[in-house]
């Protein structure tokens, strides 16, 4: 396995052997059901659950909300860990609806690589140019699965054209399909010179391999029907003129991706990738913090919060912080210090997660991502650590970008929501601003599906139904800049000035002049749209 930085020394063995990566893609691409071939090829389900199946064989195993089971969707982040091979692989879930961007663009800053799923119909996607392009700011690797080859689909060459134009990254083939929808029989593997057949009738059985001894071995033609074989034969002999070889060294720098075609809900070349993830993706990387970074071999512990998730069992009322480790070889019950609070913390239970399934972690190294049950001590870009006051950086708050009221429906009832409104803000689920003026909260989103996932949530979790109305304002910046300028700032427009659930001053503005505004009385200020975790 190549190293991207060559002076850095070997890592331990159970860390080198960590591949921890999320999957991106644009919403219905399949990544639902990849992450489920996924877990079900690491021995970790015993029968995937369709997305479109009936009934019970409908809930997926990744998607735990109760929304997200009901229609279909991935809305939060989850984390799933599972070996393959001598591999131990940390996957994590991402929403690829765009309402829930944020929460994946926080989840991309605890992984080493990224497994971009395509469309074989559409190609790049809006949602996945977004997304790629929160990769590149981070020079993650990417690996590529283009899927639903078993329908019908564009021209090979055009889809990699499209990745190479759109996303201007090299497109390496690491596989080739035969035939494309009712006529899609399979792929040849061009790394190991393998047939790949497809079995159409389980959808649960691996792919038959055969063996070839190059190209024109006699055995394809008694494999491949003539039609077929005759129109493959000539795209890969033109691949091979025209597209690079696969160079993993700039796999790894971000600058090349590897594609395999295949069809996950036929479990058809999910092997092949995740054997590709295997040899090609990063092993645990060094993590990004003040005052230095934080490299996988030290002896010492230190792991960062990228992800709360609050009420994922409703019957307690449990707030999981989700941490990946950074460093060091951590063990149950060990004292690590809260880098934020300065306060020491024992980590008695934490977990580990096979979709919904969460077990005690005795043990977890760099690369690992870990659950800490907690009451409201741990907040997204918190630090743990064996006492060095060191800090995870890069981990982003965006300005919400659709602002609305909130009143609960039971006016006795407002110190409940007040709470509720509090979780979900920790949690990262929304923007939560209490007005200088006037009574109520202002919640701000990303997305306007994420007021539906609140409302059903803010009733499920709390008994509180609400009702979100339309605010007069349309955006928030947070205000930056010497304490006696805030103040003069603040105190001049009251009737705009609220505070987020940290306590920080956020400017609510109606239109682009009153950002104008301030920025020519104010120079010596600046009104942001995105603000440094919990700093």
């Amino acid at each position: 396995m190549l190293d991207t930085n060559t002076n850095r020394p070997e890592l331990p063995p159970e860390i080198a052997r960590r591949r921890t990566f999320a999957i991106i893609s644009h919403p219905d691409a399949g990544k639902t059901t990849l992450t489920e071939k996924f877990l079900l090829y690491g021995g970790a389900i015993q029968m995937a659950g369709q997305v479109r199946a009936k009934g019970e064989a409908r809930r997926t195993r990744s998607d735990f909300m109760k929304m997200e089971q009901d229609r279909g969707i991935s809305v939060s982040a989850s984390a799933m860990s599972f070996d393959f091979g001598k591999y131990r692989f940390n996957l994590v879930d991402t929403p690829g609806h765009s309402d829930f961007s944020e929460d994946t663009y926080r989840t991309l800053t605890a992984v080493d690589a990224a497994v971009m799923v395509i469309d074989g119909a559409k190609g790049v996607e809006s949602q996945t140019q977004k997304l790629f392009e929160v990769c590149r700011l981070r020079d993650l690797p990417i690996l590529t699965f283009c899927n639903k080859m078993d329908r019908e689909s564009r021209d090979t060459f055009d889809i990699i054209d499209e990745i190479q134009e759109n996303l201007a990254i090299d497109v390496s083939p690491a596989s080739w399909p035969i035939g494309m929808g009712r006529d899609f029989m399979g792929t040849y593997d061009l790394l190991n010179d393998r047939l790949e057949l497809m079995d159409r009738a389980d959808r649960n059985v691996v792919a038959e391999t055969i063996e070839i001894n190059g190209l024109d071995d006699p055995k394809l033609a008694e494999h491949v029907p003539e039609h077929l074989l005759e129109k493959f034969l000539e795209e890969v002999e033109m691949a091979k003129e025209l597209l690079p070889k696969l160079d993993p060294q700039s796999v790894l720098e971000g600058h090349m991706t590897p594609i395999w075609f295949g069809s996950a809900i036929n479990s058809f070349g999910v092997q092949e990738l995740m054997q590709g993830i295997a040899n090609y993706g990063p092993e645990p990387q060094p993590q990004q913090a003040d005052p230095r970074a934080i490299a996988p071999e030290e002896k010492k512990v230190a792991g960062f919060v990228f992800k709360v998730q609050a009420n994922m069992d409703p019957k307690h009322r449990d707030r999981v912080a989700f941490m990946r480790l950074a460093s060091g070889h951590f063990k149950r019950g060990m004292k690590l210090t809260h880098v934020r609070s300065k306060k020491p913390m024992a980590v008695s239970n934490p977990v580990l997660f096979l979709a919904s399934d969460r077990e005690l972690a005795e043990e977890a190294w760099a690369g690992d991502i870990i659950g800490i049950p907690n009451h409201g001590q741990l907040r997204i870009g918190d630090t743990l650590t064996e006492g060095e006051m060191i800090r995870a950086t890069g981990i982003p708050s965006f300005a919400p970008e659709l602002l609305q009221t909130v009143r609960a429906g039971d006016p006795m009832k407002a110190k409940h929501l007040e709470k509720a409104l509090m979780q979900f803000a920790e949690e990262g689920a929304a923007k939560v601003f209490k007005p200088n003026i006037g009574s109520g909260f202002i919640v701000g989103v990303v997305g306007a599906l994420q007021f539906e996932v609140l409302a059903s949530r803010i009733e499920m979790e709390y008994g509180l139904p609400v009702r979100f109305e339309q605010s007069q304002f349309t955006s928030a910046r947070w205000i930056l800049g010497e304490k006696d300028e805030v103040e003069k700032l603040v105190d001049a427009n009251k009737q705009h000035i609220a505070h987020d659930n940290d306590g920080d001053p956020v400017f609510l503005t109606r239109l682009q002049w009153d950002i104008d505004r301030v920025e020519r009385d104010y120079p010596n200020l600046r009104l942001s749209a995105t603000k440094e975790m919990m700093v």
